[in-house]
This record gives structure tokens, C-alpha cells and sequence, in this order.
């Protein structure tokens, strides 16, 4: 390709479109024609294209080393992120059992709040029936205390005015005697 090239650049050159003749160094377009040559040459001669081609392929291997080393980063990240949405599922199913779990203990907490709760209203229906059992008695008790004291004091009336201070001593008397003969 190289060895064709130059010979197509000779004849598809304006050298060629020159009138008179043109191998003669008045004729400037020969002389650009020689000027071109040598500059070509030159750069053939000090390897620029070889240089060229040489940094060309370096950084055509520094391009490739980085889209690697991107393809590495981009598996990598990859992974991370598979880890990370494996984690946060993790957490997230963690949370639910928490979740769960504090909503089991809040039934639990409540049902056995809700029995002590009967327990203790239980307790205190015991307690107030008690209460009132034992005001009950209570009450009776002083119905009859008071009772016995009017009936007690009526009695009083009745024997201090049918009775005489002789039936009075001989009553006291005999209830001395009764009180002796039981004490003995």
C-alpha cells in the first residue's frame, strides 16, 4: 500500500496540470514537488511515522487498560451493589420480624393487662361484698344493741315504777345470790 501511494501522489499531483517543462528547478511546482519529497523522506528517515504509530498504540493500550480496569470497577460495583440490596432486604425482613414481634408482645401485654384487670375488679367486687357484708352485721348488731338498750331501759321504767323498795331489795338479793351460787 505504502509502495503505491507515492507513485499516485506523483500523478494525481498539480505538477502534473504545469505547462512547460517540469523537471527544471524554474518551474515552482517542481521544486514544491522536491520540497514535499524531501520533507516526507525526512520524516521517514527519523522514523516519525513509526513514532506516530508507537503512541498511537500506547494509548490505544492505555484506552484498553482503562476500559478493563472500568469493566473491573463496574463488576465491582456490581457486586457492592448486589450486597448492598441483599443487606437492605436483610434489614427490611429484620424490621418485619421486629415489627411483628413487637406487635405479638403488645397483644400479649394487653391481654394479660386486660386479666389482671379482672382480677382486680374481681378482687375489689370481693372486697366491696365484703364491706358490705360486714356493714350489714354491723348495722344488725347496732339495730340490736339499740334494742336491747330500749328495751333494757323501758324495763328500767316498768320495774321502777311497779316495783316497791322492798320487792327492789329482795330482787337485788336474790340476783346476788344467783351470781355467788354460779361463781362458786
Amino acid at each position: 500500500m505504502k509502495r503505491l501511494s507515492i507513485p499516485m501522489m506523483l500523478l494525481a499531483s498539480p505538477a502534473t496540470a504545469a505547462s512547460g517543462p517540469f523537471f527544471s528547478l524554474g518551474n515552482t511546482d517542481f521544486v514544491v514537488l522536491l520540497g514535499f519529497l524531501s520533507f516526507v523522506a525526512l520524516l521517514v528517515y527519523l522514523k516519525v511515522p513509526a513514532k506516530l504509530t508507537g503512541m498511537l498504540d500506547a494509548r490505544a493500550a492505555t484506552i484498553k487498560a482503562e476500559l478493563e480496569e472500568a469493566r473491573a470497577l463496574r463488576e465491582e460495583a456490581k457486586s457492592i451493589l448486589a450486597t448492598y440490596e441483599r443487606r437492605q432486604k436483610e434489614v427490611q425482613e429484620q424490621a418485619e420480624r421486629i415489627v411483628a414481634s413487637a406487635r405479638d408482645e403488645a397483644l400479649s401485654a394487653a391481654d394479660h393487662a386486660k386479666a389482671e384487670l379482672h382480677r382486680s375488679i374481681e378482687r375489689r367486687m370481693a372486697a366491696a361484698t365484703e364491706q358490705i357484708a360486714s356493714a350489714e352485721a354491723g348495722a344488725i348488731r347496732q339495730v340490736r344493741e339499740q334494742a336491747v338498750a330500749v328495751a333494757v331501759a323501758a324495763a328500767g321504767d316498768i320495774l321502777s315504777k311497779q316495783m316497791t323498795a322492798d320487792a327492789t331489795s329482795a330482787s337485788i338479793d336474790a340476783a346476788i345470790a344467783q351470781v355467788e351460787a354460779r361463781l362458786h
